[in-house]
């Protein structure tokens, strides 16, 4: 299983079981080995009394990349700390989009930086996560490439 492979079973394990990133929407967009992107278009719901959108939706959506980034292991990993700044505002209808990038990742601790921006490539938010790798596995690898196998055996016969 290549790393990209394992970073997208990740996702999709995870995206199963994911009831507020939908309910929120929260849509991944992409996801590689210590990196994905997420994004969100503001609706009235989203903002706040200042309307503009409220940084708890801001910072859960960095969260959400970060996580998915973290987790693109194959290793059950949790966040241990996160820290946020705010730039710019969400205006109702932008769309915006969180990108993490892993910085480094050593034992079982990771580091991540997130970047929001919007449409128009401004940026919203700043993100840094330190994430902590638990017990368990997102999917089960050895079903996974017993399932792959004998995909790429029907591929080879037909």
């Amino acid at each position: 299983m290549t790393p990209q492979q394992r970073a997208e079973l990740s996702a999709k394990a995870m995206m199963a079981e994911d009831r507020a990133s939908p309910w929120l929407g929260i849509s991944l967009d992409g996801v590689g080995p210590g990196t994905a992107e997420m994004s969100l278009v503001v609706e009235a719901h989203h903002c706040n009394g200042h309307h503009v959108c409220h940084g708890g939706y801001i910072f859960t959506l960095a969260d959400t990349a970060f996580a998915f980034a973290c987790n693109s292991y194959n290793q059950a990993s949790l966040a241990h700390q996160n820290s946020i700044t705010f730039c710019a505002p969400g205006q109702i209808g932008d769309h915006l989009i969180a990108r993490a990038v892993e910085v480094t990742r050593a034992g079982r601790s990771g580091v991540y930086d997130v970047t929001v921006s919007n449409q128009d490539g401004t940026v919203v938010a700043l993100m840094r996560g330190n994430s902590r790798t638990i017990k368990g596995t997102n999917f089960d690898e050895e079903a996974a490439e017993a399932v792959q196998g004998n995909f790429s055996g029907e591929e080879q016969d037909g």
